[in-house]
């Protein structure tokens, strides 16, 4: 070769290797990017792959970890953010209509939110269920009782928290759709959440404290991936039962959101090396997560059935109502509910046997969906209030454990009888009795119910009642009254106190004492 043979070979060497600088990816059609990636802490196990990602296009993401990507607002690319990388962003768009409707989205892998359970508690909730197939109405049921205790994210920040919460109260309601307003109008999740008793802000942190306090809970809350990561780990004493409970798993599916259109060309690179099947193989053997490629043969863990996909609300005062019932899990107290129960004599006999079924069931003898999310659970605070012509008994317990149940259905099965029906001067004995209960804990949630069969004949008139109540302090007041409509009672009568105190009235004529008390659990 010539010498100015050689030195053309060696200019165009040189011009390749300067394309292929630029382009980082070796064909010399893109140039290197360097993107700001808005990202929740349980993409960080994704870090060991980001450098093959750039090799292959050429892109470089800088993961900006943050515990409140989640719970945030959106930010625009003015913001410093190029992509956001969530575990979900249906929360976000819910509240965040306008600024994501345009959003590009694209699914990377996904992963349920599912319940691990310590062996010995498996199996004994197991053993109790035909099938051994549990439910998130079977947690719930042994959360009430204390058999459960279990940690779970702040569904206030983490994406997996969210889900378990939904996934619950849909659940909980039972109506084989999504959740709608009227379904949380009452909470019926207070049960289910006296058995947590682990929190962390974020989930990468839950499975710390749960590897690091083993003591303190016996069931974990959390994606899928997590729990079998943590069985992994060596961490444990005993590994956890992984359940997907048969009533349904909300999926989270991990996207990657498109933030600066003008990054378009670098997140479409991105989200193809993503998506392909060598790329979702390491995915998913890194993170425990099941792929989204159809072509992928899952892993043998990840190839158990997830059964029934749940719906996820649409509507934003759902999740907005489940978060402020949900409240903060380190300063819970246990409701208070005030039970006006008519001894008079038209009770007797086939009523008085349907309350006592009531109160059966509502401590756990209702092995329904329904019985096992509205049963008395372990520190709610009961009181049953006899009443005839006038207030025959009062008797107050906070639910510990068996024996206060017991009491509780002794109260209710034993005594005697009044000769008339004093609802008011009764009614009136509930307001003073959740007076003095938000005053020695303020914030309490207080509740009256009212069950009668009967038309006031003795003691205080409504007026009188009227008079009384609108006397006292105003977090008294805010106390609700739920009367129960039965036998000959005057539902025009109890509809108006109801009006009157915020609550609404529940007609036992309708179905049974047992579902008009189970319809208005939680109601405050």
């Amino acid at each position: 070769m010539s010498g100015r043979g050689r030195l053309l070979t060696l200019c165009l060497v040189l011009v390749a290797g300067l394309v292929t600088a630029c382009t980082g990816d070796g064909d010399g059609t893109h140039d290197r990017v360097r993107l700001r990636v808005l990202a929740s802490p349980e993409l960080a196990v994704l870090a060991p792959l980001l450098g093959e990602l750039k090799k292959a296009t050429g892109v470089e993401l800088d993961l900006d970890l943050r515990a409140t990507a989640e719970s945030a607002r959106l930010p625009s690319a003015h913001a410093g953010h190029d992509l956001a990388w969530l575990s979900s962003d249906r929360y976000l768009r819910l509240r965040d209509k306008r600024s994501t409707q345009r959003v590009q989205r694209t699914p990377t892998m996904t992963s349920p939110v599912v319940v691990g359970l310590a062996p010995q508690v498996a199996r004994t909730l197991r053993a109790n269920v035909p099938g051994g197939r549990l439910t998130w109405a079977d947690i719930a049921d042994a959360a009430a009782t204390g058999a459960v205790r279990f940690g779970m994210a702040d569904p206030r920040h983490a994406g997996s928290g969210l889900a378990a919460l939904v996934g619950v109260a849909t659940a909980a309601a039972n109506t084989g759709e999504v959740l709608r307003t009227k379904d949380v109008s009452c909470d019926r999740l207070r049960g289910f959440r006296s058995g947590q008793s682990l929190t962390a802000g974020t989930s990468p942190d839950l499975v710390d404290a749960y590897a690091d306090h083993q003591d303190q809970a016996n069931a974990l809350i959390a994606y899928e991936s997590d729990l079998l990561a943590l069985n992994a780990s060596g961490r444990l004493r005993h590994k956890l039962e992984i359940v997907r409970p048969q009533d349904g798993t909300v999926l989270s599916d991990f996207p990657l959101l498109l933030l600066d259109p003008s990054r378009r060309d670098a997140y479409d690179r991105v989200a193809r090396w993503l998506r392909s099947d060598p790329a979702q193989e390491k995915i998913m053997r890194l993170t425990l997560r099941r792929p989204v490629s159809p072509t992928v043969t899952r892993d043998a863990p990840l190839r158990a059935a997830i059964g029934n996909a749940l719906y996820f609300p649409d509507e934003l005062p759902v999740i907005d109502s489940l978060l402020t019932d949900y409240g903060d899990p380190g300063h819970r107290t246990g409701d208070q509910v005030v039970f006006l129960l008519d001894f008079s004599g038209s009770m007797r006999g086939a009523r008085m046997a349907a309350l006592r079924e009531a109160f059966a069931g509502l401590s756990g003898a209702d092995s329904s969906a329904t019985g096992k999310f509205t049963r008395f659970y372990r520190g709610e605070r009961l009181t049953i209030v006899r009443f005839g012509g006038r207030v025959l008994q009062q008797r107050t317990v906070t639910v510990t454990g068996p024996e206060d149940l017991d009491a509780l259905a002794d109260t209710v099965a034993r005594g005697g009888y009044g000769d008339a029906t004093a609802v008011w001067s009764a009614l009136d004995r509930g307001y003073r009795t959740a007076a003095g209960a938000v005053a020695a804990i303020p914030g309490r949630p207080v509740s009256l119910v009212l069950m009668t069969d009967g038309e006031n004949n003795a003691g205080l008139t409504y007026a009188e009642f009227v008079r009384r109540y609108e006397a006292l302090p105003a977090p008294a007041r805010a106390v609700r009254t739920y009367p129960v409509h039965f036998g000959d009672a005057d539902a025009t009568a109890l509809r108006r106190v109801a009006a009157k105190t915020g609550g609404r009235m529940v007609d036992a004529e309708d179905s049974s004492l047992s579902e008009a008390f189970k319809e208005i659990r939680g109601c405050h």
